[in-house]
């Protein structure tokens, strides 16, 4: 029997610490980037600088040091923990005899590897060709023709050596264009969504906190046909780059939209943000967010502000949010259980999954009311616009109208105080 599975390239780890308190937890995030990766990580090494060297990143004592332990480890690649320079690259291929992948090239590929829909891996392509575009160079290191070998493709169809600056140039301007046509089919559904008026939470989070699996929990609760509205969920990073957008319909008539975003992680490459800035769109809009934690991880804190450092950078401000500690089922603590304005939970445990929307019902419908209304027969257009903007709980045709009891947000109330008996 073959076996078809792809073989790991053995990596060699490598980082510089500039007196950062979190370079430890930056270079165990860089060891499971580069197993999301396929790769087998084989062993690291750092060095403690005040800044680092120029053009060669390391200092040529820490590069020989480097060289002799990877060849030794029979390390094929050294990843890097920063974005370096293409000359930095450059030198360090030159002097260790390797091929080198910093850490935004090792996000890229590991995107470009996620990618399913067509506006996800047109992202994915326009991130790579904005970051190969200023490392073309006609270098005699020959280790240039080995950067496409054993990798996840680039997405931009052709090999290094191929491209040129003004045919990357073309392939940014169309992938823009197709990019700017798909977003705007995606503001015309984003817009249809506001217009019903119905309350919109965004989970967002480090990659692999459990989003996925806290929509899914959602629609098994309150979804009889959940099935066909599951989303993809694996124990990986960055396993899904696509925003899946449900219509969940709480037990009590309330009901909300709920997205599930793209996961975040430190350093997340300024290109790859701007490219799915369209995609987050969903959180910019969004009534609530729920900040998705892994409680049973000791970097907890640096990944919360890893989140809200990448929500800043995307212009997501002034959203009420509830931060939503998952995967309790991991830990010795009891859950589900509220604390202060937040909540641990577990994904996979339904009363967790009952008390989560509790939290949601309770902070986006806080200022609706429960009133009850008379609408004339002969009026549709009020009946209409009340099932647009209200959350209908009773609806019963009498002779002498249309009798609803609804729940309404404060502003609505106004347009409909004739009809509120």
């Amino acid at each position: 029997m073959i076996d078809n599975t792809p073989r790991k390239v053995k990596a060699y780890l490598a980082g510089i610490n500039l007196d950062d308190s979190n370079f430890d937890y930056y270079m165990t995030e860089l060891a499971n980037l580069a197993q999301a990766a396929n790769m087998e990580v084989v062993g690291q090494s750092r060095q403690n600088l005040e800044h680092v060297v120029a053009g060669t990143y390391f200092g040529l004592g820490k590069i020989n040091e480097i060289k002799d332990m990877a060849h030794g480890l029979k390390a094929e690649v050294l990843v890097l923990n920063d974005e370096l320079s293409p000359v930095q690259i450059r030198n360090l291929e030159k002097m260790t005899k390797l091929r080198v992948i910093d850490r935004t090239e090792l996000i890229l590929e590991i995107f470009s590897s996620r990618a399913r829909t067509k506006q996800a891996k047109l992202q994915v392509q326009l991130a790579q060709l904005e970051y190969e575009l200023p490392r073309l160079h006609p270098s005699e290191n020959n280790l240039d023709q080995q950067r496409g070998g054993g990798f996840a493709n680039r997405g931009a169809g052709e090999s290094k050596l191929e491209l040129n600056r003004r045919t990357i140039g073309k392939q940014i301007t169309i992938i823009k264009k197709e990019l700017s046509a798909i977003s705007g089919q995606e503001e015309i559904k984003a817009k249809r969504r506001n217009q019903t008026h119905i309350p919109k939470v965004a989970l967002v989070g480090y990659t692999n906190a459990g989003k996925s699996t806290t929509i899914n929990g959602l629609l098994e609760e309150f979804s009889k046909e959940n099935d066909e509205k599951q989303v993809f969920v694996k124990d990986m990073l960055f396993a899904t780059l696509d925003t899946s957008v449900r219509r969940i319909e709480l037990s009590n008539n309330f009901s909300f939209i709920l997205s599930d975003t793209v996961g975040f992680i430190s350093k997340l490459p300024h290109n790859l943000i701007e490219s799915f800035k369209a995609t987050l769109q969903e959180v910019k809009d969004a009534d609530l967010l729920i900040n998705i934690v892994d409680s049973s991880d000791s970097n907890m804190i640096q990944m919360i502000r890893t989140t809200q450092s990448v929500l800043s950078e995307i212009g997501v401000k002034d959203v009420p949010m509830i931060t939503a500690y998952n995967k309790a089922d991991k830990t010795d603590r009891n859950y589900p259980q509220i604390e202060g304005s937040g909540i641990l939970y577990s994904a996979t445990d339904s009363e967790s999954i009952k008390l989560l929307a509790q939290l949601i019902t309770k902070r986006v419908f806080a200022s609706y009311r429960k009133v009850n209304l008379v609408v004339p027969l002969a009026d549709g257009k009020a009946l209409a616009n009340l099932h647009e903007y209200a959350q209908i709980i009773l609806e019963e045709y009498k002779t002498d109208g249309v009798h609803v009891t609804a729940r309404l947000a404060p502003e609505k109330r106004a347009q409909f105080h004739q009809y509120i008996v």
